[in-house]
C-alpha cells in the first residue's frame, strides 16, 4: 500500500507540473499567434482548451508514476534522460502527425513538438527535487 502512495503522490507532483508548464505555454503561444490554431485557453473555443488540460493532466500523472519506476535508485542519467524523452517524443510526434495531417504551417508545430519535451523535462526535474527532499521515495 505504501509503494502506490507512493505512485499515487509522484503522479500528482508530475501532474501538477505538466499542467502549470502548459498554461505558462499556452500564454506564450498565444502572443506568437500560435494559440488560436491550437486551442490556447485565450483562443475561440474553451472546451478544447479544458480537454487539452485534462490530457496533459493525465499524461503528466502516468509520465510521474512511470518515472518513479524509471528511475529507482539507480543515478544514471540516460534512464532519467531516456524517460522524459520517450513521453515528450510521444505527445509531440503525435501532434506533428496532427498538424502535418491538417496542413499546418511547420512552424507552430515544431513549437509544439518542442513545448511536448519541455513539459515532461520540467516534471521531471519536479520530481527529482521532491525526491531529494524526501517527499518522495524513489521505488
Amino acid at each position: 500500500m505504501t509503494e502506490r502512495l507512493e505512485s499515487v503522490k509522484s503522479g500528482a507532483i508530475a501532474a501538477s507540473a505538466t499542467v502549470v508548464s502548459f498554461e505558462v505555454f499556452s500564454i506564450i503561444n498565444s502572443q506568437l499567434g500560435t494559440g488560436d490554431r491550437f486551442g490556447s485557453p485565450f483562443g475561440a473555443d474553451p472546451f478544447h482548451w479544458v480537454v487539452s488540460t485534462a490530457i496533459v493532466a493525465v499524461s503528466g500523472f502516468l509520465f510521474g508514476v512511470t518515472y518513479r519506476y524509471i528511475i529507482r535508485d539507480d543515478a544514471n542519467p540516460h534512464l532519467k534522460s531516456g524517460g522524459v524523452l520517450a513521453f515528450g517524443l510521444v505527445r509531440g510526434l503525435t501532434q506533428l502527425d496532427l498538424g502535418l495531417y491538417l496542413e499546418r504551417p511547420l512552424w507552430p508545430v515544431g513549437v509544439l513538438v518542442l513545448e511536448s519535451l519541455v513539459l515532461f523535462a520540467v516534471a521531471g526535474l519536479v520530481l527529482d527535487w521532491a525526491i531529494a527532499r524526501h517527499w518522495l521515495k524513489p521505488f
